[in-house]
């Protein structure tokens, strides 16, 4: 990859990877239309529709369809972030908002 020097075998995986960087969602959820750069999270999300969303957060009352998803949004309510950027120090409460920051780096 021109941009972040990652390594591929295949073309095919190296087109894929970089929809990370342009930020291209090609795979469209048909319920609520979110989309998603890879088929195989556009499969994992569509679950969420069909699994319901038992976690509640018990400060928001937002729910989850996986704990995990609903420990990640707890760090809202916490003040959590620990992702921090390499450059400039700031921090995030996930790591897909460090990741979509060091863009600009």
């Amino acid at each position: 990859c021109n941009e972040c020097g990652k390594g591929f075998a295949k073309n095919a995986a190296l087109a894929k990877h970089r929809r990370v960087h342009v930020g291209e969602k090609p795979y469209k959820c048909g319920e609520c239309g979110k989309g998603f750069g890879l088929n195989a999270a556009l499969l994992q999300h569509q679950r969420s529709h069909a699994a319901g969303k038992p976690y509640q957060c018990g400060d928001c009352g937002k729910s989850f369809a996986w704990s995990s998803h609903l420990d990640r949004h707890r760090r809202i309510h916490m003040g959590e972030k620990p992702y921090r950027c390499g450059d400039c120090g700031k921090s995030f409460s996930q790591s897909s908002h460090l990741e979509r920051h060091q863009r600009v780096h």
